[in-house]
């Protein structure tokens, strides 16, 4: 199979060079019209608010921690979201 793609590709230059022209075209071209950024946009500030207590519970920790820093942060301005995790003895709390 290889050899025939090799003698193909001997015999018939010309198409291949032109084939690697118009690649090396078509690279330019979607390279020129590919958005990218040299800095990513970071518009969204993020505030982790992380608390531990080592002697509660998942529904404790959810309770009497998660829900009141959620309380605490949902009348702040400019906050878009508040996700939150709750494990054993672990508080996660994301505000955007």
């Amino acid at each position: 199979m290889i050899n025939k793609i090799i003698s193909f590709s001997i015999k018939n230059k010309a198409l291949i060079g032109l084939m690697t022209i118009g690649l090396i075209i078509g690279g330019i071209y979607s390279m020129t019209k590919v958005p990218l950024d040299a800095m990513p946009d970071i518009t969204n500030n993020q505030v982790l608010v992380i608390t531990t207590a080592p002697n509660l519970g998942t529904e404790d920790i959810e309770q009497f921690v998660t829900y009141q820093v959620e309380l605490a942060v949902a009348n702040l301005p400019d906050v878009t979201e508040i996700r939150s995790v709750s494990r054993f003895g672990l508080s996660v709390v994301t505000i955007v």
